[in-house]
């Protein structure tokens, strides 16, 4: 990806203290773009953002997205071209014990900002990351297209599903007649150095691990759509480009999920992993009663493919190896901000 489309483009990102939002926010600034942040405080202790030192290289401001008020004021002071909104309470089990505040951050939250940004004029485009995990999932064999039906079990699901009818509302009543462009994206389970969130995969594991304790799974047969974070973002950066060169129906619905191979399950996941982390990592099953999460989950990316010209560059085991590779440097105490740009550089010289 080169740097000329983004140099000097001022753009405004919400949940930029997040795994992700840290990511992204990197990778823009990297490419020259003049990058804001909105978003709550990084959790304390181990974070993406404090590990890259992100703070000393953009503008943040500290709040919340369910503050209306102040969020319309943030964007209208820093005039964004484009609005990258990636703040969410993203924890399915998490939802369970705080299903009204998911759905008020998640929902609420992306309200706000789509009527801030109607107020503000120097946006033209929007980007709304949602997940794969919107879908009504029927435990079926066939990936998910864009037009398929919306739905979720869980409150994390739901929310996100809501998000994506709030987002196809206002696109059609408000921002479509204002000549701005909206999409969302729905990528797959993401993964990648500096994620240290709790009650997912490869953080629980990495965090057992480290410590030479054996990691208990809860859905050993689940199947998800695994990528690395850079494959999620390379296709957000794609899309954003084509919403503010103007291109016919970017402002829709778009799936970023890997090839069909890299389709897999926990238990096999694990088992890759295993072979990457020194030592003898063990691993054990959880028998208990669990909150309901999907079996069977994948995405059908062909729209991206044909219409983007997006497609997917580092396999699994490719994944998987730089994450390990990334927790490891960071283990050593080598400098993680520029081990994160050196991943980000081997990524965009990357081909499959």
């Amino acid at each position: 990806m080169t740097s000329d489309f983004w140099r000097g483009r001022r753009v405004f990102i919400t949940g930029h203290t997040g795994f992700k939002g840290t990511w992204l926010a990197l990778w823009l600034r990297q490419l020259g773009a003049d990058v804001h942040g909105y978003a709550l405080p990084a959790p304390a202790g181990d974070s993406m953002w404090q590990a890259t030192g992100l703070a000393a290289l953009i503008d943040t401001e500290l709040a919340d997205i369910r503050d209306a008020e102040r969020l319309t004021a943030a964007m209208a002071r820093q005039q964004p071209e484009l609005v990258l909104h990636l703040a969410a309470q993203p924890l399915v089990r998490e939802s369970y014990r705080t299903p009204a505040d998911t759905w008020s951050t998640n929902v609420t939250g992306t309200l706000n900002l789509l009527q801030a940004v109607r107020q503000c004029d120097s946006v033209r485009a929007v980007l709304v990351v949602t997940t794969d995990k919107c879908y009504d999932n029927r435990e079926w064999v066939w990936p998910y297209r864009e037009q398929d039906a919306l739905g979720g079990h869980d409150p994390y699901s739901s929310s996100k599903a809501a998000v994506e009818l709030l987002c196809a509302s206002w696109r059609a009543s408000f921002l479509q007649t204002q000549g701005l462009a909206l999409a969302t994206a729905r990528a797959g389970n993401v993964i990648g150095g500096g994620d240290w969130s709790p009650e997912r995969l490869l953080p629980d594991i990495l965090r057992q691990w480290q410590q030479d304790q054996p990691v208990t799974l809860r859905y050993p047969g689940a199947t998800r759509p695994w990528q690395h974070v850079l494959e999620s973002l390379h296709g957000y950066l794609l899309l954003a480009k084509a919403l503010l060169n103007g291109q016919q129906g970017a402002d829709s619905a778009w799936n970023f999920g890997p090839d069909a191979a890299d389709v897999a399950s926990v238990g096999a996941v694990v088992a890759q992993l295993a072979q990457l982390w020194p030592g003898k990592p063990q691993w054990q099953i959880d028998a208990t009663p669990q909150p309901h999460e999907a079996g069977l989950l994948s995405l059908d990316s062909a729209k991206a493919r044909h219409l983007l010209a997006w497609k997917p560059r580092w396999s699994l085991p490719q994944a998987l190896a730089q994450t390990v590779r990334w927790h490891q440097a960071w283990l050593a105490g080598e400098d993680m901000q520029r081990h994160t740009l050196t991943q980000i550089e081997d990524f965009q010289n990357s081909t499959r």
